[in-house]
């Protein structure tokens, strides 16, 4: 598939900063969905967009080497039938455990910043620094 105008833009018009922060959000979602069936490219774009995030191959394919190089994926074995040239990854055990890390931050950093009523926070602590 060719990156289309509309992605290149989308992901152009991005400012910095939150392109930085999607960039985790892509990470995590190619991350968990590795964890459940081997994927590959084009199927990643897919659901990436069905979730409202516009990227490009160009974008996407560099990001999975990256996590494949970290050692958080790897290559999938080949099925029969399969496309010659379709590299699928799989979640690696290091893969699973940095998932792991990044879901109980993810719980805590969303229970902090949710406008979700909190039970009342404990008296104050004197800081010593």
């Amino acid at each position: 598939m060719r990156t289309t105008a509309k992605a290149r833009n989308n992901e152009d018009r991005q400012p910095p900063l939150l392109r930085e922060i999607l960039l985790s959000f892509w990470k995590i979602h190619i991350l968990h969905h590795a964890g459940e069936e081997p994927v590959y490219g084009q199927w990643m774009i897919a659901e990436l967009r069905r979730h409202g995030y516009e990227i490009s191959p160009g974008t996407l394919y560099p990001i999975l080497r990256r996590m494949e190089q970290q050692g958080w994926l790897a290559p999938a074995p080949k099925k029969k039938g399969d496309p010659a040239r379709r590299k699928q990854f799989r979640l690696t055990p290091q893969g699973k455990a940095a998932l792991r890390t990044i879901c109980r931050q993810l719980e805590e950093l969303y229970r902090e910043v949710s406008p979700a009523p909190r039970p009342a926070a404990p008296a104050a602590r004197k800081r010593f620094y």
